[in-house]
């Protein structure tokens, strides 16, 4: 298809709801992770949680990640408007109530339940909201999209992710300095009732049958068990969580490091940068990459990632630092659009679907893992007397053993190759 002929189909090929559903999506994520970029600083310091708040930002990550298998069936029975709603309304209380931990006015209220059980509560309300999110844009994507316009679809929607992955910390990084950090995450609350407002004015429930037969909560636990029996299936997603426990550090612990050992006061513009290098770098290495088998240009993904702690290791600035996150990035879209490639052909040709709803697993569970041990390598690392030097030691050996693990698995477990 030549440049015009794709122009087009970008113009005219989308409905309106299509549009609504991603312009949502972009000021969620938006709010989303420019309140996750301070987050850790918030309960470590404002809140004064310690190290255990680096920890509680990994479950938080966790939940996010791991709720959308159960919510799904809600959002089938309930509708793409109404759980939007939902979760715009739980988005925007959840995220109030992780700003009182930090404000002085609400002290004596956070106090008198504790302020570590008030942290956990909210974050968890949060997460329930963001359980809501994934289900009902990515089921709105498929449903407004056709056989051939369905790819560009997806396209627009991980690009928007990424452009609201970009510039929420560009303006966390504003509020934090001009009002103080907690107004950041009530800058969020904000602006998720806006956005409960703009789906009740603007949202309407997408045409069409839903893909497939509506799933129940019983469902999701049998496709679990099936899925969980598959040996091979699980081996490609622990490895994959590999990757994402790397990841989750841009959030867990740079910011401790840009702040506190290059001195850069506005840590969040620096970790805004591997979503920015992730919109850059997206087309034109998709189409370089293209003739490269999955597995392989996930091994590669790996590769960059490790190294991207590397580049630390020997160049401790902030010219580095916006090095690693463009090479960090570089593994991320070496990595994330052929998962999915991978996991559609890796699954038996009727449990597709099945497989593709227990994608984001990995996703979840290298946030668990990120979260204790960002904690551990602030603490003893980030700062402690010994220096940074071992937290990249640490985190390229990560890095390292992720890439053999993926030639091992290609070698021994992955099975014939693709064609």
């Amino acid at each position: 298809m030549d440049l015009a002929a794709r122009w087009n189909e970008f113009r005219t090929g989308f409905s309106r709801t299509f549009w609504v559903a991603n312009t949502l999506e972009l000021f969620e994520r938006f709010s989303f992770y420019g309140s996750k970029i301070v987050l850790a600083v918030f309960l470590v310091e404002t809140v004064g949680l310690g190290p255990l708040g680096i920890s509680l930002v990994g479950l938080y990550g966790f939940a996010v990640f791991c709720l959308p298998t159960i919510a799904g069936p809600f959002v089938d029975r309930y509708g793409f408007r109404r759980s939007l709603v939902a979760c715009f309304a739980i988005f925007s209380v959840g995220y109030f109530l992780i700003a009182l931990a930090g404000i002085p006015a609400a002290r004596g209220v956070v106090a008198s339940i504790g302020p570590k059980a008030w942290v956990v509560g909210a974050l968890l309300v949060t997460a329930i909201g963001g359980s809501l999110i994934k289900p009902c844009i990515v089921g709105t994507v498929a449903r407004t999209t056709t056989h051939e316009t369905k790819s560009l679809g997806y396209s627009v929607y991980y690009t928007l992710v990424n452009v609201g992955g970009w510039l929420g910390p560009l303006l966390a990084s504003q509020v934090r300095v001009s009002v103080g950090i907690a107004w950041v995450l009530v800058g969020a609350s904000a602006t998720s009732f806006l956005l409960l407002l703009s789906t009740l004015a603007f949202f309407r429930e997408p045409e069409g049958a839903p893909e497939g037969e509506r799933r129940t909560l019983a469902a999701v636990l049998r496709d679990a068990a099936l899925v969980f029996r598959n040996v091979r299936f699980l081996a490609f997603l622990a490895i994959l969580s590999v990757f994402w426990v790397m990841f989750w550090q841009v959030y867990d612990l740079f910011p401790f490091y840009v702040r506190d050992v290059l001195h850069v006061p506005r840590f969040e513009l620096i970790g805004s940068l591997e979503a920015f290098s992730v919109i850059l770098l997206t087309v034109p290495v998709s189409a370089l990459t293209r003739r490269l088998r999955p597995l392989a240009a996930m091994t590669a993904s790996f590769a960059f990632a490790g190294s991207s702690w590397v580049l630390l290791l020997l160049f401790p600035s902030w010219q580095a630092a916006a090095g690693a996150m463009f090479l960090l990035a570089f593994g991320e879209v070496l990595q994330a659009p052929r998962f999915y490639e991978y996991v559609a052909d890796l699954a038996p040709k009727d449990q597709v679907g099945t497989f593709m709803g227990f994608a984001f697993l990995p996703v979840a569970v290298g946030a668990l893992l990120a979260g204790p041990l960002g904690s551990f390598l602030v603490t003893r690392y980030i700062k402690g007397p010994r220096g940074p030097a071992g937290a990249w030691i640490t985190l390229s050996a990560i890095g390292l053993a992720g890439t053999v693990a993926m030639v091992l698995y290609d070698r021994f477990i992955a099975g014939p190759r693709e064609a």
